[in-house]
């Protein structure tokens, strides 16, 4: 059976945001998010994630071409799109004398949203903010005041959730939580867009992952894919005697000798499987008589992926 083709909930065709003094920020972007995926916008600092993310949320004004959100033009049918996204911004910017039941309420009805005391008390559960409801946002740790802008973000049921980088600042307990709460999200179908600066969340959660430089989308894959393609499995053996040389009948290529000549290294690219590198050198060792004391094998992560990439576009 042939495998159902995604369907697009964001579509974003020759985005363009050129800012008042000449900065291009964006220039000519094409991107396409699925309905119920995670999807991770990976990119250093000034690279156009924000602007990207500010445009399709109607809080910056593009410069040219289209975006859809949920079959609804931002531009010519804003409210409609609007009312299907919601933004969980970077900065902890929201009323700290009210309480977390009452921001999170009054969200709901900026949006027109009928009073549905049901779901906000699941939302804060989900987020573990019910014991915190009567709290005054001021009195709440970092965490859980970024926990409150999810459950604002949350209030009117967006079926498009954008994340602005939503555990910066966060212990890494905090920032599991939330991951597992980014999943039972995407479980009931909503599409998750996150920005990030910790490799390893794009690493955990994303499906697929985009990476954007200089105001351009330079690579779009699956996380799976993209490691693959792109990775790669270094395998290290430590050698009982240091080598002057490589013999003759190890020389191959993506085999090297180390500088101080104490250990090999073999260089696996895409989809190289380390084990099967490790075994096969062990036994080419063997027959050329050579011992060895460790073997160590280190697939790269998509943090190198990534440093590799936006180095290459400098």
């Amino acid at each position: 059976m042939a495998s159902q083709t995604p369907e697009p909930i964001v579509s974003i065709v020759g985005l363009d945001k050129i800012y008042q003094g000449g900065f291009h920020a964006l220039k000519s972007v094409d991107l396409e998010i699925f309905r119920g995926e995670i999807f991770a916008l990976l990119g250093p600092n000034g690279a156009g994630k924000t602007t990207l993310i500010g445009i399709v949320c109607g809080l910056v004004r593009a410069t040219g071409g289209t975006v859809i959100a949920d079959g609804h033009d931002i531009a010519r049918d804003y409210r409609a799109a609007r009312a299907k996204i919601g933004l969980v911004p970077q900065e902890l910017s929201t009323d700290m004398f009210e309480t977390v039941w009452h921001t999170v309420n009054f969200s709901r009805g900026l949006f027109g949203k009928p009073r549905d005391h049901a779901l906000v008390e699941q939302i804060l559960r989900d987020l573990s903010l019910w014991d915190k409801r009567h709290s005054k946002i001021a009195g709440l740790s970092g965490g859980m005041k970024r926990r409150v802008l999810i459950a604002k973000a949350l209030s009117h049921e967006p079926t498009i959730l954008f994340l602005d980088e939503p555990t910066a600042g966060v212990d890494v307990e905090l920032r599991r939580d939330m991951w597992d709460m980014v999943r039972r999200l995407r479980e009931r179908g909503v599409t998750i867009i996150l920005t990030t600066h910790y490799i390893e969340e794009a690493e955990e959660m994303a499906d697929r992952i985009g990476v954007i430089d200089g105001g351009k989308i330079i690579l779009i894959d699956e996380k799976h894919a993209l490691m693959e393609r792109l990775g790669r499995t270094r395998v290290t053996v430590g050698l009982a005697a240091p080598l002057d040389t490589l013999p003759p009948e190890l020389a191959d290529e993506g085999l090297a000798l180390t500088e101080d000549g104490a250990s090999l290294v073999l260089t696996l690219t895409g989809e190289g499987d380390g084990a099967a590198g490790a075994a096969d050198l062990i036994k080419r060792l063997f027959a050329a008589g050579i011992d060895f004391r460790s073997v160590d094998t280190a697939r790269s992560s998509l943090e190198e992926i990534f440093v590799g990439l936006v180095e290459k576009q400098a």
